[in-house]
C-alpha cells in the first residue's frame, strides 16, 4: 500500500534523529521534512507523534524477527533453545541507542501501556513463530510469562557492556530455564490428587477461557 511506503519512508528517516532527541515531536517534525512526505499524509500515519514511531519501530522489529525465525531451521533445537534464539534475534535486529530511547518513553505512565502492549505483542509475535497452538487459558500464560522474560532481558541487555553481549545471552538463559522450571512444577501439579480436584473444578472454569479469534487485534498480530 501507498501509505505502508510512506509510513516507512518516515520512520526510516526518523532514526537519524532519535539518538539525539528521543522518539518526540522534534524528531518526527524532522523526519517529515527529510523523507519528503507531506506534512497532512504523515501526521494522519503517526497521530500520537513520537509514541508512535517508537511503536512503528518497534512492530518493524517484531515483523523481521518472525520472517528470520521462519527462514531457520529450528526443528534441531530443544524447545527452550528456540525461544532463547528468537529473543537473542529479536535484540540483535534492534539498535540499543533507539530502544534505550523508547524504554525512557514507555516508562511515562501516560505511555506504560503502549510499552506493555509492544512487550506483549512481542512475546506473541515469538510463540507463534515456534508453532504455538493453545486456545485456552496456556495462550495468555505463554504469553505474559515470555513477556516477563522478554522486558526483564531487554533491561539487562542496554547496561551490558560484554564481549559481543555474552553476560545477556547468560541472563537470558538463566531466565528461561527458571520459566521451564515453573512449567514442569505446573505439569507436575496437574498429575497430583489436588491438582486434579482444581482441574476438576476452578481450573476447569478457567481452562474454558479462549485465545481471542481475531487476534489481529491485539499488538503483533498481522494476517498472513
Amino acid at each position: 500500500m501507498v501509505e505502508d511506503g510512506m509510513k516507512a519512508r518516515v520512520l526510516d528517516a526518523a532514526l537519524g534523529h532519535v539518538p539525539f532527541d528521543g522518539w518526540s515531536e522534534r524528531t518526527l517534525t524532522a523526519a517529515i521534512a527529510d523523507a519528503g512526505v507531506p506534512a497532512g499524509l504523515a501526521r494522519s500515519l503517526f497521530p500520537r507523534g513520537g509514541v508512535d514511531l517508537a511503536l512503528a519501530y518497534h512492530a518493524r522489529g517484531d515483523a523481521e524477527m518472525a520472517a528470520r525465525l521462519a527462514a531457520t531451521d529450528l526443528t534441531s533445537l530443544r524447545f527452550r533453545d528456540r525461544i532463547a534464539l528468537a529473543v537473542r534475534t529479536r535484540l540483535e535486529l534492534a539498535d540499543r541507542e533507539l530502544v534505550r530511547r523508547g524504554t525512557t518513553l514507555f516508562s511515562l505512565p501516560i505511555h506504560a501501556a503502549d510499552g506493555a502492549r509492544a512487550i506483549w505483542g512481542t512475546a506473541d509475535r515469538i510463540w507463534t513463530a515456534l508453532g504455538d497452538s493453545s486456545d485456552d487459558l496456556n495462550w495468555y500464560t505463554k504469553r505474559a510469562t515470555l513477556s516477563g522474560v522478554y522486558g526483564a532481558t531487554v533491561l539487562y541487555w542496554l547496561g551490558d557492556d560484554s564481549t559481543d553481549h555474552q553476560a545477556t545471552w547468560d541472563f537470558l538463559d538463566r531466565r528461561i530455564e527458571q520459566v521451564m522450571h515453573f512449567e514442569k512444577l505446573k505439569a507436575s501439579f496437574r498429575e497430583n490428587p489436588l491438582g486434579k480436584a482444581w482441574a476438576a473444578g476452578p481450573g476447569k472454569i478457567l481452562e474454558s477461557i479462549r485465545a481471542p479469534r481475531l487476534r489481529d487485534d491485539l499488538p503483533g498480530r498481522h494476517r498472513s
